[in-house]
Parts: C-alpha cells; sequence; structure tokens
C-alpha cells in the first residue's frame, strides 16, 4: 500500500479529539483517500489487519468499514476485499446550482472550454419551447465544464435574447451562463427532466468517456416571471456522476 503516512499516524493526530473511536478511523481513513494516500481500486487493509496496526477492537474497525462503505468512500467485495470506491460527484436533482459553486464546495477547482457561442434560428419545437413565433432568433452556447481538468458537464444551452441581449459578449471561461443569467433575471420557476443516455461519438470524446458509459442527461427550462430565459442539455459521465434529492412535507 503506498503511502505517505500510515493510518495509525493519521488518527494519532485527531486523538485528543472528543470522538468515539470508530469515528477516529472513519475520519482517518477519509483523510488517507482526500489527501490521494489511498488511491481509487486499490485494497485497503483487512479487519484482522487494521485491528492489528491501531489496536482496537474488531467490533469499532467492522463499524467505521461498515459506515465507510454505506457513505460510498469503500467497496466491500464478498470473499475478494475491500477497496477505495471511485468517487463520484453530486449535483442536487430538485435544485438548480451553479456548477462552478458546486465544484468549488467540494474543494476542488473549476474550469470550463467554451465550445460554440452564437446565434440559432428557433424551429418549431425550439421556439415553442420559448413561448415565441417560429423563425426568431435565439443565442447558443455550447460548454465543456471539468473538475481539476476533469470533464464533468457538457452544458448545450439556448437563451432568450429579450432576456440577455449581451450574452454573446460575455466571456464563460470566467463565470458561467448560469451565474451571468440568474444574475441579469433571476429564476422564478424551472422544470426538469432527467434520465440515463448514450452519448455520441463528439460527445463522448468531449467528455473522454468510452463509448458504453451511460450519462445522466438533464432538460432544464427556467422562467423570469412570465418569459422563458433558458433551455439547456446538461450531459454528465455516469461514471464520475450522481444526483441525489430531498424533500419535507
Amino acid at each position: 500500500m503506498s503511502s505517505n503516512r500510515s493510518l495509525s499516524e493519521v488518527i494519532a493526530d485527531a486523538g485528543d479529539e472528543p470522538s468515539p473511536l470508530y469515528k477516529q478511523v472513519k475520519q482517518g481513513i477519509i483523510n488517507q483517500i482526500l489527501h490521494g494516500h489511498w488511491q481509487p481500486h486499490q485494497r485497503v487493509p483487512s479487519e484482522s489487519e487494521l485491528v492489528a496496526e491501531l489496536g482496537l477492537s474488531r467490533m469499532t474497525i467492522n463499524r467505521a468499514l461498515r459506515e465507510l462503505t454505506t457513505e460510498g468512500y469503500l467497496l466491500r467485495l464478498q470473499g475478494v476485499g475491500t477497496f477505495v470506491n471511485e468517487m463520484k460527484a453530486f449535483t442536487p436533482m430538485l435544485e438548480v446550482n451553479n456548477i462552478s459553486d458546486e465544484i468549488k464546495s467540494r474543494g476542488h477547482f473549476h474550469t470550463s472550454r467554451v465550445l460554440q457561442l452564437g446565434k440559432q434560428i428557433a424551429g418549431d419545437s425550439m421556439a415553442m419551447n420559448f413561448m415565441l413565433l417560429p423563425g426568431v432568433v435565439l443565442f447558443h452556447s455550447v460548454i465543456v465544464h471539468y473538475e481539476n481538468d476533469i470533464p464533468v458537464q457538457l452544458e448545450d444551452r439556448l437563451v432568450n435574447p429579450d432576456i440577455a441581449p449581451l450574452y454573446l459578449h460575455q466571456d464563460f471561461t470566467k463565470t458561467t451562463p448560469f451565474a451571468y443569467l440568474t444574475q441579469l433575471a433571476p429564476l422564478t420557476a424551472g422544470e426538469h427532466t432527467i434520465e440515463a443516455v448514450m452519448a455520441s461519438n463528439d460527445e463522448q470524446r468531449l467528455l473522454n468517456i468510452h463509448q458504453t458509459e451511460p450519462c445522466l442527461q438533464t432538460l432544464r427550462r427556467t422562467w423570469h416571471h412570465e418569459k422563458v430565459v433558458t433551455c439547456a442539455r446538461l450531459l454528465y459521465p455516469g461514471g464520475r456522476y450522481k444526483m441525489f434529492g430531498s424533500f419535507k412535507k
């Protein structure tokens, strides 16, 4: 196992913190993963090995490993061993957020590459989505968003020029369309659908995924009062993203 520091040293640093032993073990393992000392798909020590290394009870180690597996940090394969899981980023399903803020909230850095920024004539269905007449001019942008230089979203967006007449003059490597549009016309309503799809050859290349890897597609439309502001198709590599949502009654 390649590690700059042993797990026992990491846990010892947190030994004065008033938390149960199993939580200290959990945090020690999480730190090893987040700092890259334990890599994705790497086998981690068995329960017996951790008991011997840390001098803790099997019950403590078992609970720590069990909870880390439930939380997605570890993958336990019966009869094979326990491995560091490939961590997936989360994006909220029931909220509309700025992808740059999402990425920064995870302690990572966001960059983007603008592939297209121009005008497009609206056909019948496109115009209907904006509640406009066919033939009107819409603004069109295509952008790849990166998390730590890894592509995590392909954004294909149409924008109502009446709402954002200077949209084509923005530098979307320094801000995002979402941030610009919500500042200009805060959204008052929205709708989206989510489904699993297979990416086209060009999309596979842009997202750097294998041709057999499915993607999560979000089709989103947002309003500012009575006007549709934007319609966007957001494509996420299925192996790097998963979505969650919550609600209260």
